[in-house]
């Protein structure tokens, strides 16, 4: 687990809004912990598949004496959506997604078996999560994106505030997401990434769903899918 915290935001000293990361899974997902002062926290694509991953989620909720209060999935792909029945069990909390994911968060189960994993059906609320909206908890506040291309209601969590994006698989080091699972589509992709995310400015930091966190001021620079 690696824990990141961002800068204060000049607006409120007393406020900060900290990431901690768990990589999960046999996909080796990066699952996400978005918290701040207020203790109330959002789990981001909880990915934990066994009693081990579920203990460590657990485990740093009691440590830091957090409130999960939103479970919020970037896009419904089986590595990011395992932990989806464990987290409702727990805290009754239902997954927040884009409605163009429900056909692929319903057929998960059906899919994991194509991996060869097992996966407990998740949820779903029809509190469907739209672009612009602005998602709220403790004094944190994630502007929704619609980033479809990778997936195709996947969506992207963007903190104006303090600068950093949760990405989930549309952009990664030196890497894109996919396009070749089901609703993925390159140019579509391309797209949402050149329209939604590069304008967000140099300094934006990004976590994604694989891999180490980046910017989007190195990516313009060097990520071969992006550089003309």
């Amino acid at each position: 687990m690696i824990s990141r915290s961002n800068h204060k935001p000049q607006t409120n000293a007393n406020h900060m809004t900290k990431i901690a990361a768990f990589v999960f899974n046999m996909f080796q997902e990066n699952t996400y912990v978005v918290y701040d002062e207020t203790l109330q926290c959002a789990i981001v694509d909880p990915g934990c598949h066994n009693e081990q991953e579920q203990d460590a989620l657990l485990n740093f909720f009691t440590a830091e004496k957090l409130q999960p209060v939103l479970l919020l999935n970037t896009h419904c792909h089986v590595d990011h959506i395992m932990g989806n029945n464990f987290v409702f069990e727990k805290f009754g909390i239902k997954p927040r997604l884009h409605q163009d994911e429900l056909p692929i968060l319903v057929n998960a189960p059906r899919y994991a078996g194509m991996f060869g994993v097992s996966i407990i059906p998740s949820p779903y609320s029809e509190n469907f999560i739209k672009e612009g909206e602005i998602i709220q908890f403790g004094n944190t506040e994630l502007e929704v994106l619609f980033t479809p291309g990778h997936s195709p209601g996947e969506v992207s969590f963007y903190c104006r505030e303090e600068k950093f994006l949760l990405a989930g698989d549309v952009l990664f080091q030196q890497s894109i997401g996919r396009t070749d699972l089901p609703g993925g589509d390159y140019d579509t992709l391309i797209e949402s990434i050149k329209n939604k995310l590069l304008p967000l400015g140099d300094e934006v930091k990004v976590y994604s769903g694989h891999g180490p966190a980046t910017t989007i001021g190195a990516e313009i620079r060097s990520n071969p899918f992006l550089v003309e």
